[in-house]
């Protein structure tokens, strides 16, 4: 196991982004910090470095501190071993309730069904 590791490569093979290009990619617009600097794609990352990091999809920021460094994406069980969660738990009850208000808000068109059921609340079907 090497002293550093690529922040990219990093954050790719814990699983915290889908691909090393979206890891890239939030590295460069600013949003992954260490000390409250911003992080470049090729920042060498140590263990013990606490990081400041956007959940992929919604809300909020998690922090985490590096306990392991590795380059390939392993098994997520390997890859929590890699990283120890500081975040606040008041950020994953936002983040639960950004998710339920996603899956309930309607999509598309509305139905047949939709339409009449906005024709009674608006009183043109009684």
């Amino acid at each position: 196991m090497s002293e550093s590791v690529r922040a990219d490569k990093w954050l790719w093979a814990v699983r915290f982004f889908k691909t090393r290009g979206v890891a890239a990619e939030m590295c460069e617009a600013g949003k992954v910090r260490r000390a409250g600097h911003e992080l470049k794609p090729a920042t060498a990352l140590r263990a013990g470095d606490v990081l400041e990091l956007p959940f992929a999809e919604g809300p909020g920021t998690r922090v985490v501190r590096v306990c392991g460094l590795i380059e390939r994406r392993v098994a997520a069980p390997e890859a929590r071993l890699c990283y120890e969660e500081t975040t606040d738990p008041s950020v994953f009850e936002e983040q639960r309730l950004w998710h339920e208000a996603r899956r309930d808000a309607p999509r598309g068109r509305p139905t047949k069904k939709d339409r009449r059921d906005m024709g009674r609340i608006r009183g043109f079907w009684e």
